[in-house]
């Protein structure tokens, strides 16, 4: 079983991932970077433990020689631009989506791009080998970065049309979900020419005004503050912020396979090449089909993603867009990251031409259901996985086992698959109503629920 799953390695802190184990995986991943590089950058989310497996990271690569740039607290896609720019690795401390009490690490190359499953597979190895610390006269140092936010911040500005943005006058309301995206977002909209309205956008790792993951459960704050201003348009971020999720100036919650879909078919040239997850909903499917592009599935996980990406561009195929429906989008021109302020952006260069509730019209015809089964035990997780696959192979639907089960019925499909960084089974299903979607959901978790009772009894 691999360490890093499908977006690095998570944990509840100080149960499942400790300082020590953070400071384990700093160096075994600098034991790989060490014929390459002499520095690395390592930044954190706003969470309780950040700082405290910032200094366990730091503490455990300047142990081995390296020298460390500490940028502090940025979202994920701000360490991603600084290693590019310093052509440098980097350590991010961040669980993203995950609960207030879960904290992670990502690993970043000095592309700026999370790292290929080999390196990752390399990192893994060293983790139970033994890595040679430096002597007390070859230890590395560290340094404070003052002007990562910034120089991440300006460069979102330049790289979008802001004179178009500028020129629409919008209102939006910014819910960074008290993450890194607190620190840079709000300013970077006003300097897109935006009136910006805040909520949940004090930096608190406790979370108080929402869980960090931006579904629609979580966002009834921003859609009322959206209604109440009167606002064109309402964005809400993960903790690290690479993930942007958008309300529509009605108040109505976009879903994110919507805003997907509208980024989609306003980036898409014929022949380009489209990267999605198993779960990608028919509303991607519709837009590529109808811009005579292609369609590439993955397992669920940004790196499966990249690692799709790379594999296309190299043989020549221009990927325009990329990413989920759950707001984590790529623009692999721009950079082959996750980014959730960059999103944004280039979503409201899309209401500034056009409401975001039109916008989004056309790709309002599917509804999705999403069911997370909680496990408490791996014999429990395989019973319903057993029970799952008893359910697919009756099902007389077509059948793509890429990651998990996914059904296609053709009215609607289903996919079950175990979550890669949270102890559960993840169910999603989608139809053209919302009762079709509702049974498709219900007929999986009760194949899984059911096995398990069967086993217990």
């Amino acid at each position: 079983m691999h360490v890093f799953g499908s977006s690095g390695v998570r944990g509840v802190a100080g149960e499942e991932l400790t300082p020590r184990y953070v400071l384990r995986v700093a160096q075994a991943a600098g034991s790989v970077w060490t014929e390459e590089y002499d520095r690395i950058a390592v930044a954190r989310d706003t969470r309780t433990t950040g700082r405290t497996y910032v200094n366990a990271a730091t503490g455990g690569l300047t142990g081995i020689g390296f020298d460390v740039d500490r940028l502090g607290i940025v979202p994920t896609p701000g360490l991603q631009a600084y290693c590019e720019r310093e052509a440098i690795p980097g350590v991010m401390i961040t669980a993203s989506h995950n609960p207030p009490a879960y904290n992670g690490v990502k690993l970043v190359g000095s592309d700026g791009v999370e790292l290929t499953r080999e390196t990752l597979d390399r990192v893994e190895s060293a983790l139970s080998g033994n890595i040679e610390q430096a002597t007390w006269d070859r230890v590395g140092e560290d340094r404070p970065i003052e002007n990562a936010r910034r120089s991440y911040r300006e460069a979102v500005v330049s790289a979008v049309d802001r004179e178009r943005i500028a020129d629409a006058d919008l209102t939006v309301v910014v819910d960074p979900g008290h993450g890194a995206g607190s620190l840079i977002s709000p300013d970077l909209f006003r300097e897109l020419g935006c009136t910006v309205h805040t909520v949940n956008a004090q930096p608190d790792g406790h979370f108080p005004g929402r869980n960090p993951e931006p579904v629609a459960a979580n966002l009834g704050d921003l859609r009322a503050y959206v209604e109440a201003t009167e606002a064109d348009l309402g964005i809400a971020h993960d903790g690290d912020a690479d993930r942007a999720m958008f309300v529509a100036g009605t108040g109505e919650h976009i879903e994110g396979d919507a805003a997907l879909a509208a980024l989609a078919a306003a980036e898409l040239d014929p022949g380009d090449g489209v990267v999605s997850a198993v779960n990608a909903s028919q509303r991607l499917v519709d837009v590529v089909n109808a811009a005579d592009a292609t369609l590439s599935l993955t397992p669920i996980g940004s790196t499966h993603i990249v690692s799709r990406i790379r594999e296309l561009e190299s043989t020549g195929t221009r990927v325009s867009i990329a990413g989920e429906g759950n707001g984590g989008i790529l623009f692999p021109e721009y950079r082959i990251a996750r980014d959730g302020a960059y999103t944004a952006a280039r979503f409201c260069e899309l209401v500034a031409e056009t409401p975001a509730n039109e916008l989004i019209a056309p790709y309002d015809e599917y509804y999705n259901v999403r069911r997370n089964l909680t496990v408490d035990d791996e014999d429990q997780r395989e019973a319903m996985l057993d029970g799952i696959e008893a359910r697919a192979d009756d099902s007389g639907a077509d059948l793509d086992t890429t990651d998990g089960w996914r059904l296609d019925y053709g009215d609607g499909w289903v996919l079950a698959r175990p979550s890669g960084t949270e102890p559960v089974v993840r169910v999603y299903a989608e139809a053209r109503s919302p009762e079709r979607a509702e049974e498709l959901a219900a007929q999986m978790v009760d194949a899984a629920t059911n096995q398990t009772a069967t086993n217990d009894a």
